[in-house]
């Protein structure tokens, strides 16, 4: 019967998203010339999808008959379960993103209300697809093969989705990003979703296939991954196995209501809108843990352990708020730094973006420990799977940013009237620090995720400690540490090259292109989104090869001792380096919205200036290598979980 109720909810989230559509398309597209803008968004996120697809399904069928011939046909079902489910949320998440700009920039013309509820709908399509397909695949593999060991393959499959949904959607986002900046901004002088930018389209698809579809894939194999290891280490604990899966169709229950009461009230506060509705949801997730957890288990210590999850989901959203809003301190001294120039302007940044880890890390140990007293590591797992219950109004926030910015570049784009674009840019301004508290939330739900991965590897390695005088740990450790430091120099030396080439393809535009500056000839926005699409197809093959071969390379050479150094090195260091670049970012981009609100000179200023290139480091780092390695450090356990025994049969040393 619990499996049954699990397998329900996920049809209902389903359901509930197509409601949302419904609900959303039924809006006005608003003029022929808004819709044009948006068609242009729509058909480059798309076709960048269709390629990036046929790229990774390629990829993903050799690795499914590999899985099945090494290991067995369920984990090579699984493993393309996993991959399709992941694929398919993400897809159908995205197409309605860039369904929903236009209709949020039309219906800012009746108020901020109701341009607010159309942009949070939109968002929430994606967050039910991603739980709906991630408990229906999850729960159904379960219910035709009766053993978590058999669908570890499912998170296999999302984890490389996930890889390659974030490494290519942030190379593609922020390559743009930079050429749209660096030329458009400070070369020219023109805003930053003015039509004469030859990359201001390109730009616009980035958000979506970077914040949208990459969040989707990230959240969605943390999902899928969470409930995986908590069944696995649920295993010969009463009810221990179908608890994940109960706990999370409370969380998609607790989410549904938590994205109507968004919008509902009529303050004029957006981010106290949208705090309201993870806190809503998080309130209802506890009442409803409290019933599953009394109802299926013989005393109350996984629900304390719960709690320490939702602990964690408001503490990570207060901080990583305080260090990304520009209402706060952090940042704001960011923006005073600016007055001096670029790089005084970076010092800060950067000071900004390595004190940001500490609290996190904080409250991450205390969300450890609260839970291990009260369930062990078991415990651990179900705070995760508590944190995760979230996820679907986590994803709304996010997909929100992407929605209500290109909101903003239709209405300008356009012509739109000021008091449009005030509604638009105030939608937008909140959207920046919801996609940087989005990033917090995946990267310490990943961290907690790889964690009860690592348990569950030992247990299938056979592990019960991990010596730190044992020179192959140690060797381990090393590799594993440096691991996410590689990964992100790869990626951010790919955005720059991928920069490289728009920021060039922008000023032959401006130079041999006459008429663009009046307005009297259009750009060639597809040559910007070709070197795009093209760069980021090609630079996240290096990424993937490494994450999936450092675990293979490790295992079979050095052995199970050494690979479990590996898994904990770069979850310690994947964790900071995430947590630095991601806030680091999201400061850098805020304190030039606060300079452009007015402040220290405000646009065209020597702070403005300074802090457009503090902006312009920050891109990648907050949008491609810092979300990036959540899906290398849950990549680097899932495979190292999925060839345990063979590591520990034939491991050279």
């Amino acid at each position: 019967m619990d499996l049954n109720v699990a397998l329900i909810s996920g049809v209902v989230a389903l359901l509930f998203a197509g409601y949302l559509i419904m609900s959303v398309l039924k809006k006005s597209k608003g003029t022929p010339k808004m819709q044009e803008i948006s068609n242009a968004i729509k058909e480059g996120a798309m076709t960048y999808m269709h390629r990036e697809y046929k790229t990774v399904a390629v990829v993903a069928v050799i690795l499914a008959v590999i899985l099945g011939w090494l290991i067995n046909i369920p984990t090579a079902v699984g493993f393309s379960i996993g991959a399709f489910f992941s694929a398919l949320a993400g897809y159908i998440g995205m197409n309605m993103s860039v369904r929903s700009n236009v209709r949020v920039a039309e219906a800012a013309k009746k108020g901020l209300k109701d341009a607010l509820k159309t942009a949070v709908r939109g968002g929430a399509v994606t967050g039910m697809f991603i739980v709906g397909f991630g408990i229906l695949s999850v729960g159904l593999l379960y219910y035709f093969y009766q053993d978590p060991k058999l669908i570890i393959g499912a998170g296999f499959g999302a984890s490389l989705i996930s890889l390659f949904a974030r490494v290519g959607g942030g190379i593609y986002t922020k390559a743009a990003d930079v050429g749209a900046d660096l030329v458009g901004k400070i070369e020219k002088g023109i805003p930053e979703d003015d039509p004469r930018n030859p990359a201001v389209i390109a730009d616009n698809v980035g958000d979506n296939v970077g914040d949208c579809a990459g969040m989707g894939a990230d959240l969605f194999e943390t999902y899928v991954v969470s409930l995986i290891a908590a069944m696995l280490l649920g295993v010969g604990i009463g009810g221990g196995v179908l608890l994940p899966l109960m706990l999370s169709a409370a969380g998609i229950i607790a989410s549904i209501f938590g994205v109507f009461v968004i919008g509902i009230g009529n303050s004029k506060n957006i981010w106290r809108e949208l705090s309201t509705g993870v806190f809503t949801t998080s309130g209802i997730a506890i009442v409803l843990f409290y019933f599953v957890i009394k109802s299926m288990m013989d005393s109350l210590n996984l629900f304390y352990a719960s709690l320490a999850g939702i602990f964690l989901t408001i503490g990570i959203w207060i901080t990583t708020e305080y260090y990304t809003s520009k209402d706060k301190k952090p940042v704001q001294s960011i923006a005073k730094a600016s007055q001096t120039g670029a790089a005084t302007n970076i010092i800060s940044g950067l000071s900004v973006g390595l004190e940001s880890t500490l609290v996190p890390v904080i409250l991450i140990a205390i969300a450890i420990l609260w839970a291990s007293y009260f369930g062990g590591v078991y415990g651990v797992a179900i705070a995760t799977i508590a944190m995760l219950s979230v996820t679907a109004t986590i994803i709304t926030l996010d997909s929100y940013g992407p929605i209500t910015d290109n909101a903003g570049g239709i209405a300008e784009m356009t012509g739109l009237s000021q008091k449009i674009r005030k509604v638009t840019d105030e939608l937008d301004a909140v959207g920046n620090t919801t996609k940087a508290v989005t990033k917090g939330f995946a990267i310490s739900s990943a961290a907690l995720a790889a964690l009860s991965l690592f348990v569950a590897f030992a247990n299938e390695a056979g592990m019960t400690t991990l010596n730190l005088i044992n020179e192959k740990v140690v060797v381990g450790l090393f590799i594993g540490g440096a691991l996410p430091f590689i990964f992100s120099a790869i990626l951010m030396g790919a955005v720059g090259r991928a920069a490289y080439a728009m920021v060039n393809e922008v000023r032959r535009q401006f130079k041999t292109i006459k008429g663009i500056m009046s307005g009297k000839t259009k750009p060639d926005y597809t040559k910007c989104i070709d070197i795009s699409t093209k760069a980021s197809l090609k630079e996240m093959i290096l990424p993937g090869i490494i994450a999936v071969a450092s675990p293979l390379i490790v295992g079979f050479l050095l052995g199970v001792e050494a690979l479990g150094g590996l898994l904990a090195g770069a979850i310690v260091t994947g964790l900071l380096m995430a947590l630095f670049l991601s806030n680091g970012g999201a400061a850098w981009d805020n304190a030039k919205k606060y300079i452009e609100d007015g402040k220290f000179g405000g646009k065209g200023s020597l702070a403005h200036k300074a802090a457009i290139v503090g902006d312009t480091v920050g891109d990648p780092s907050k949008d491609t290598a810092g979300p990036a390695l959540n899906a290398l450090i849950k990549v680097l356990n899932t495979i190292s979980i999925l060839f345990a025994a063979l590591f520990v049969a034939y491991a050279l040393i």
